[in-house]
């Protein structure tokens, strides 16, 4: 089933292609905000027969459309409706907190015509947990009806005892409305006549709802709010068409995956199931998006900051000062049947917090927020060193405490996702290879602000600390028969062999030595790793290896582009570059050319890309892959701290120009543009308002 899906900010609505949510399907689709489906039922039928499909898009993101027609329709002999007489337009957005609906009918037929259209609609108020299949538990009850000649409510008593309710109003006088929620419309038409009917789908929650205004209003609000957020991100302009398709794609889907509760706005992790804050991957999205908009990881990071861990809770994972896996707002959380409130079972997010927290202040120079999360950043470096390192063997390890909580910790944290090489799963606890570059890369990027503060005790010890874990992680987790890191070290500290992409992300933290970094490098470029179309999450010939897998074999855009960042970091420019090249050209065969969560693993030259059978569209940091390709064909790292800029451009084989305007560094911008001519390439700085120093490499 192809599906379609809205959102603004907390709420977002999930149908099929015809945009209906039928009756007891087995997709989840609905009208969901706070892990609440509000919305279970919501179809049209044109004299009581489904219309037909004639096209459905929502690549705008904060608009749908959708076409539709009517079948033939005769009765003993007598005509009804002649086929594809009426054209049913279906065009929907969010704004606020309310969901509005406008159809309209158009009359194709020579003659007048008259006939019904039905909408049927239901609440099941049902927990996101729920739908996904994954808990069950003690939930509330329907309360009952409320029906007037313009509008439907629906009313819930939650075991939360949280009083939830959806209000369905329309704007036409309707023939008839029913408690089962079939609402029918009669619609007398001349030939190229058009009418329509708007309704508008309000959730409450404790009797709190958004603001239902005029829509062509609220349109006219919500198309105002993506223009200001297009002047707010940096410009890409680029003769090779393929990715300026896909940067300003991502920068859409980031726009449409915003969302704010109160501390700025941030990116939740994808639609439709993770619409909520989501540690891992709202701070790598973040960091993916420092060179087009870097206020998003100052509102990423105050989030997680307000939710950081302060006691020791095994039913949660919690400790103090570790950051959140994930929160939910659902009935079950509510009344804690499942642990989601918030759920800190990731090892990799309170590191990553420091990591974005350090690099965000190399893009921006905003030393306040240092000043504002010092609480937060002493306590997630005591976390790290204190219940992060569980045995005291100088690497960050993790260990699954709750009943209910998630047993691989790890980004790649299915089941089967740390395999030894001999097909053996590796047991708990597991100290992952990625996790101790985001640790290093935390405490060198944090020694460095506290340079610039005159905290230079704390600064001197946090870089020991590195020292000493580099040298740890070199000693222990390369292997010298394969010239690669290990993904992991399990419970006996032996290490898990499996070649995977999870080592290529301590390039970025550049704590590998040149040997041994273009030796990973050169690995992941090799025909075991690289597809044609990205790098595999496993290398090919493994034992844990399947194409077809989540986690072992198949290729994550985000997972590449943090891989990709460090090849430009150590100036594998032309490594990185055929990684994007790749990757590009995967994304043509994927719906509106967009980089999907994930992908199998298969080889560019059996054919497409295969899209893997269930996959979150729009996802955060597949949204932002892109931003990060910009970032690496550039070459470019901020330093704030020293106000410098280093730049080392180098365009794809498939491209001659690249322009990037008003990149915000500092207080100023910086504009550059890269041409190549034959086989000379020339690098302009257009503006440069920052004060700082450029460095050309």
């Amino acid at each position: 089933m192809n599906f379609r899906v809205i959102k603004e900010n907390d709420l977002f609505f999930l149908t099929d292609d015809k945009g209906n949510i039928p009756k007891e399907n087995d997709y989840g689709l609905g009208l969901y905000t706070k892990d609440t489906r509000f919305l279970s039922k919501f179809d049209i039928k044109i004299n009581g027969q489904d219309p037909i499909l004639l096209s459905s898009s929502a690549d705008e993101n904060y608009e749908a459309k959708i076409l539709l027609t009517n079948p033939h329709m005769e009765k003993d002999g007598e005509l009804i409706l002649w086929r594809e007489s009426i054209e049913i337009e279906r065009k929907r957005l969010i704004f606020d907190g309310v969901l509005y609906e406008t159809l309209q009918l158009k009359n194709y037929y020579p003659k007048p015509v008259n006939f019904e259209i039905s909408v049927h609609v239901d609440a099941d108020f049902t927990d996101m947990f729920i739908i996904r299949g994954f808990q069950y538990g003690e939930i509330g009850t329907r309360s009952g009806e409320e029906v007037t000649e313009n509008s439907l409510k629906y009313f819930y008593k939650g075991a939360d005892d949280v009083e939830r309710a959806t209000k369905i109003h329309w704007d036409r006088e309707a023939k008839s409305v029913n408690k089962d929620g079939t609402i029918a419309f009669d619609f007398q038409l001349n030939h190229g006549e058009a009418e329509r009917v708007t309704f508008s789908v309000t959730p409450e929650i404790n009797g709190k709802s958004g603001t239902v205004m005029d829509p062509e209003k609220a349109l006219q609000l919500l198309k105002t709010s993506y223009t200001d957020w297009e002047r707010e991100t940096t410009k890409v302009q680029t003769d090779y068409k393929p990715l300026q398709r896909l940067v300003d794609r991502g920068i859409m889907d980031l726009r449409v995956l915003l969302t704010d509760i109160g501390h700025g706005a941030f990116p939740v992790a994808g639609l439709p199931w993770f619409g909520v804050p989501f540690g891992r991957d709202s701070l790598i999205a973040a960091l993916q998006m420092l060179a087009f908009n870097p206020e998003i990881a100052k509102g990423t990071l105050l989030t997680m900051a307000s939710q950081q861990g302060t006691k020791v809770d095994p039913w949660r994972d919690e400790q103090p000062g570790k950051i959140m896996h994930e929160i939910r707002y659902g009935e079950l959380a509510s009344t804690n049947q499942v642990p989601f409130t918030p759920y800190y079972g990731t090892i990799d997010a309170t590191p990553l917090f420091l990591v974005l927290l350090s690099e965000y202040t190399k893009w921006t120079g905003d030393l306040s927020l240092i000043e504002q999360l010092k609480s937060n950043v002493d306590a997630a470096l005591n976390w790290i060193d204190e219940y992060g390192d569980r045995d005291g063997d100088g690497f960050v390890e993790y260990h699954q405490e709750s009943s209910k909580g998630i047993a691989n910790q790890g980004w790649k944290d299915s089941g089967d996702s740390i395999v030894h090489r001999n097909g053996d799963y590796a047991e708990t606890p597991i100290a992952l290879s990625e996790v101790q570059g985001y640790v290093y890369q935390a405490k060198i990027g944090i020694a460095a602000i506290y340079d610039v503060l005159g905290r230079v005790d704390e600064a001197t010890k946090l870089r020991l600390d590195a020292e000493k874990l580099q040298k740890l992680y070199d000693e222990k987790f390369w292997m010298e028969d394969q010239e690669f890191h290990a993904i992991a070290l399990d419970k006996d500290k032996q290490q898990v062999g499996t070649l995977t992409t999870n080592p290529g992300h301590v390039l970025f933290a550049e704590m590998l030595d040149d040997y041994k970094a273009s030796k990973v490098i050169e690995k992941l470029v090799s025909p075991q790793f690289f597809s044609g179309y990205g790098i595999r999450t496993m290398a090919e010939g493994e034992a844990g290896y399947n194409p077809m897998s989540y986690h072992d074999g198949s290729i994550w855009p985000h997972d590449n582009s943090m891989i990709l960042l460090g090849m430009s970091k150590v100036e594998h420019q032309s490594d990185a570059n055929m990684v994007i090249s790749g990757l590009i050209a995967a994304a043509s065969h994927f719906e509106y050319d967009r980089l999907p969560e994930l992908f199998c693993g298969y080889g560019s030259k059996t054919g497409r890309a295969v899209k893997y059978p269930v996959a979150c569209s729009p996802q955060a940091w597949a949204a932002g892959t892109p931003l990060v390709f910009i970032q690496t064909i550039l070459g470019l790292f901020p330093d704030s701290l020293n106000k410098v800029i280093y730049l080392s451009p180098a365009l794809l084989k498939e491209m001659k120009e690249l322009k990037v305007d008003r990149i915000k560094i500092g207080e100023g911008y910086l504009s550059v543009h890269v041409r190549r001519e034959e086989e000379e390439t020339t690098v302009e700085i257009k503006e440069n308002t920052t004060g700082y120093e450029v460095i050309k490499k």
